[in-house]
């Protein structure tokens, strides 16, 4: 694969790829992205609604639309996306990952176009895509402005970037290190490492750097009576989205 400069850390890539095998197990090591991917997935689909007016009841409401899940793992957005009649491209840097993607999409009857590729070669290449998803991939790169300037030249002007993260602060190394990793061992330990963790604004900072337009912030907040999770329009301690729009 030709490489051009490149914001890939080899050894977060190395740890994902040891999972690559369990990421459509809900009881696996991914037990927590299955967990938390109802709640994504209302965010992700009220605003891609919302940009480009498109009727959620309706069939195929994303048809017509280009969407880019990068760093798609075993394909846990990607799928939904092209339920919803998108073009679909997953990309992950993790190859272990790409057949694990191809083979549970074929089972499910649906045609995405999988790559083991990286942001930067993409906008290289000239991709551009309506809609660009960026989730929890931020956290785990060598230089997140690099990373979202490219995540921004994949984009068609007025093209929509969603990205969630997890934000830097007593709470987030308790809940998803402490918490996550060695008490529940939901993720292998270091899976995360807390001082990559970026706070809101400092995301809206690199962002803006990165040439995109901020326009939306939401917390997912985790419920440990219902097991489950919503979103929040204040509370984004741990676990957060943002929503940014290319102005070019």
């Amino acid at each position: 694969m030709q490489t051009h400069q490149t914001t890939v850390d080899p050894s977060e890539i190395a740890k994902f790829e040891a999972m690559a095998a369990e990421w459509w197990d809900p009881n696996g090591k991914f037990k927590p992205l299955h967990m938390l991917n109802p709640c994504r997935l209302d965010y992700i689909t009220s605003q891609i609604a919302a940009e480009f007016d498109r009727d959620l009841t309706g069939p195929e409401a994303f048809k017509g639309l280009r969407i880019l899940d990068i760093g798609c793992g075993g394909g846990l957005l990607a799928e939904p996306m092209a339920r919803l009649g998108a073009e679909v491209v997953g990309a992950d840097a993790a190859e272990r990952n790409i057949p694990v993607a191809q083979v549970h999409a074929e089972q499910s009857g649906l045609t995405i176009d999988y790559r083991h590729t990286t942001a930067e070669d993409m906008a290289a290449a000239g991709e551009q895509f309506d809609v660009v998803l960026n989730m929890e991939v931020v956290e785990h790169v060598a230089d997140p402005l690099s990373y979202l300037t490219a995540c921004r030249q994949l984009l068609k002007p007025g093209g929509l970037h969603i990205c969630s993260t997890i934000n830097r602060n007593p709470k987030s190394y308790m809940m998803a290190i402490i918490g996550a990793e060695h008490v529940m061992r939901w993720l292998p330990k270091g899976t995360h490492e807390w001082s990559k963790f970026i706070t809101p604004d400092e995301l809206f900072d690199l962002m803006r750097n990165a040439g995109l337009d901020p326009v939306d912030r939401k917390g997912f907040i985790f419920n440990p009576l219902t097991w489950g999770w919503k979103l929040s329009d204040t509370d984004l301690s741990v676990n957060y989205v943002t929503a940014s729009l290319n102005p070019a």
